[in-house]
């Protein structure tokens, strides 16, 4: 008889746990779908990104265990800013476009979670924070907190000598103050997030034992994945999107299944739906053996996102490029207007910028020559290099990276 395997216990089989409260009550709470859990994200541009999408990852897997996630939308804290892994101030957003970017999340945040029948909420804490009065917070909340223990806080300590504002310095009590109020407003009993969050997730489990009681029910959990993953997603066009206006299936699809040899047994195992098992016997796979790895995982997680269809189309379009080096019509494509011709010509330098393929011209200097660029299927090692654009011209950089220009 096969004992399936708890959901806390898969979660830390799979590497998603780093540290936690109380391992025996989140334990209990989790396993037995008891957990009323938050994740909060801040509307900080107008589409979710793959440090986001591993967020999403988690909830949808403790909701598929009987759990109920709360999307927490920061517009309130987003009109300060977290300072957490930040080496200066964020830039301030106007209320319209947090609003915008809310919006926006809200799409594709439905596509992860199921919202239906209260099965998942997601609210916003502008409804609470918007309308505090400063004194009588600072009378009810501030002497709950320590200033000597919040500058000892890894997310503080790392901007004092750069300059960390008043305004920020806010963000710990503003975050505390949320679990507070989820707590109250919707028995949330539990809170997740990256390991660079753990002072602020912190204050929230102090703020409600002292101001209800040390019997109040609040538990910490955070993911040593949504600290990664903000280190991932970054590429040299910039960041990897879940929207497909600003990222294409193609590239979403490339950009996992060029991921590091290191990395692809861990990604498996951290945001796809695949068996345990199955991803356990991949660990010992090399060579050709782990490029199929690679695109197993490019493909569930484009399908996760962006739907089957278009996960497959994705796949089909990087096996005709990579392994017949055809031209597909799925490929990453600029059309280049008249004004960007001279003579129905573009020089190879700024093609390189403007597809994003390299982020500047020395960059893409050095690529042309140590001889990593080719234009139509022939290696160029000249930077003064002009493609000449008839029906379509193909850049290649590097083993993996190819465009389409067209006019």
């Amino acid at each position: 008889m096969v004992i399936k395997m708890k959901i806390y216990d898969e979660l830390k089989r799979r590497g998603l746990i780093a540290q936690v409260t109380d391992e025996d009550e989140i334990r209990e709470l989790v396993d037995n779908g008891r957990a009323v859990f938050y994740i909060g994200f801040d509307p900080t541009a107008d589409s979710l990104h793959v440090g986001h999408f591993m967020a999403l990852c988690l909830m949808k897997r403790l909701q598929m265990a009987g759990n109920k996630p709360i999307a927490l939308l920061g517009g309130g804290t987003g009109m300060i800013g977290d300072p957490s892994g930040k080496t200066d101030m964020r830039k301030m957003l106007t209320k319209e476009d947090i609003d915008h970017n809310i919006a926006c999340f809200k799409k594709q945040m439905s596509r992860f979670i199921d919202f239906s029948e209260g099965k998942a909420l997601m609210v916003n804490n502008a409804d609470w924070l918007l309308g505090l009065n400063y004194v009588e917070l600072l009378r009810d909340i501030g002497p709950h907190f320590s200033v000597n223990r919040m500058l000892a806080a890894e997310c503080y300590k790392q901007r004092m000598e750069r300059g960390l504002t008043f305004l920020e310095f806010n963000y710990m009590i503003m975050q505390s103050y949320d679990f507070y109020m989820l707590y109250q407003k919707y028995g949330c009993n539990m809170q997740f997030g990256g390991d660079d969050q753990w002072s602020n997730m912190l204050g929230g489990t102090e703020l409600i034992r002292r101001k209800l009681g040390k019997d109040a029910y609040a538990m910490t959990v955070t993911l040593l994945l949504n600290s990664e993953g903000k280190k991932m997603g970054k590429t040299e066009k910039g960041a990897v999107w879940l929207d497909a206006e600003k990222t294409s299936p193609f590239e979403f699809f490339q950009y996992w299944r060029n991921v590091a040899d290191a990395d692809v047994i861990k990604c498996l195992k951290m945001l796809t739906f695949l068996p345990i098992e199955e991803i356990e016997q991949m660990e010992s796979w090399e060579g050709a053996q782990l490029n199929q790895a690679k695109e197993i995982l490019a493909f569930e997680l484009t399908k996760l996102v962006h739907g089957e269809q278009e996960a497959q189309k994705a796949l089909d379009a990087a096996k005709k490029l990579f392994i017949s080096g055809g031209v597909s019509e799925n490929m990453p494509t600029t059309t280049l207007t008249e004004e960007q011709l001279t003579d129905g010509k573009i020089s190879l330098l700024d093609a390189l910028v403007l597809t994003g393929l390299c982020p500047s011209k020395r960059d893409a200097r050095t690529n042309i020559s140590g001889g990593g660029v080719s234009v139509n299927g022939e290696k160029i090692t000249d930077e003064n290099f002009m493609i000449e654009i008839g029906e379509y011209a193909v850049i290649k950089k590097g083993k993996k990276s190819y465009h389409k220009l067209c006019r």
